[in-house]
């Protein structure tokens, strides 16, 4: 190995660890306010890719069934709550987010030509499908079952993943698809040529987290939502709704996880199962962070970023067994400098 090798390695290793970053930031995010460890966080980053290459092929995403039929779905159990607690003063809201914002995301898709639109137009769109589902999957799968213990709610979220993973193989099919890079510019930095995409992958990442870190420091939102991460009891006695909390949690890990998607699509191919083992290794780096410190999750991202790279060259063929070994010293380590367990109540 040569000093121009080991430059493009660290350069697939940063590319790949600045995408691991947003996934692990936005695993320790919900786990942190909702308890959940939410294991589809990758199917996220699939329809995100997938929706925005049926939309520049010219075809309707199967995003927009997805979302027609969750919010549905979502008014379903709203209307039987409704009825049966005789409380209807949200029923205006709920029937605009899920019935007329599906509707008429569906009628845009129809009537637009999207493969005309700018690419700036067509990523907005694409998130405009996705991102939606993630409040209306946690008022689906999550919210009823709030106060369940961490195991309860894992096993709902693999449930979940199965579920979207199916859909995804329903609405997507079993090929994969690119999307066009975002630039195709090329730039030589010595001994290594940086493209393009490369330079979005990574200043998007970073800007993105810089958004985040702006949004929860100084946003009433933003600050809600660590109130309820440090105490949820506390939160709620401070007037706080832990519901609306949860919902803004699983919003924004649909908009990383789509956004995810978006940039890393163009760099490889995206079929219906990829985001599943994309997502595993944000969760690895969210591990080396306790699922708790942003900061070290971010470090272990990138640590996970450059292991799988430079293991792709040493040894390829066991480069996802010596990534995934990684959260064994993790956990050890966790394990004995751990004093105390806390039980759920």
């Amino acid at each position: 190995m040569n000093l121009q090798i080991t430059l493009l390695l660290a350069q697939d290793g940063i590319t790949n660890g600045a995408i691991y970053a947003l996934l692990a930031l936005a695993l320790v995010l919900v786990f942190a306010v909702t308890r959940v460890i939410f294991i589809p966080q990758g199917e996220y980053v699939a329809l995100g890719a997938l929706t925005l290459a049926s939309l520049q092929a010219g075809r309707t995403p199967g995003t927009v069934w997805l979302l027609l039929g969750a919010g549905a779905l979502v008014t379903v159990v709203e209307l039987a709550i409704a009825a049966r607690t005789g409380k209807r003063r949200r029923l205006a809201s709920v029937l605009g987010w899920n019935l007329a914002y599906p509707a008429a995301a569906a009628l845009a898709v129809a009537t637009l030509d999207v493969r005309s639109l700018p690419l700036a137009a067509q990523v907005a769109l694409a998130l405009i499908l996705v991102v939606p589902l993630g409040p209306m999957i946690y008022r689906l799968a999550f919210q009823p079952l709030a106060h369940a213990s961490v195991l309860v709610l894992l096993i709902v979220a693999v449930a979940v993943h199965f579920a979207l993973v199916g859909l995804a193989l329903l609405f997507f099919g079993a090929e994969g698809s690119r999307t066009q890079p975002f630039s195709d510019a090329r730039f030589d930095l010595g001994a290594i040529t940086v493209n393009g995409q490369t330079l979005w992958v990574v200043g998007a990442s970073l800007a993105l987290i810089v958004m985040l870190y702006l949004f929860f420091e100084r946003t009433i939102y933003g600050k809600a939502l660590r109130a309820t991460a440090i105490n949820r009891t506390g939160a709620r006695l401070m007037g706080i709704s832990t519901v609306m909390a949860g919902k803004l949690s699983f919003m924004l890990v649909a908009l990383i996880g789509a956004l995810s998607g978006i940039l890393v699509a163009p760099l490889t191919t995206i079929y219906y199962d990829t985001g599943f083992l994309i997502g595993l290794k944000g969760f690895v780096a969210a591990i080396v962070g306790g699922l708790a410190s942003y900061p070290l999750a971010a470090a272990g991202a990138l640590l996970v970023g450059l292991l799988e790279s430079f293991s792709s060259f040493w040894a390829s063929a066991f480069k996802e067994v010596i990534v995934f070994t990684l959260i064994i010293p993790v956990l050890l380590w966790r394990s004995l400098a751990t004093r105390r367990v806390d039980e759920d109540e």
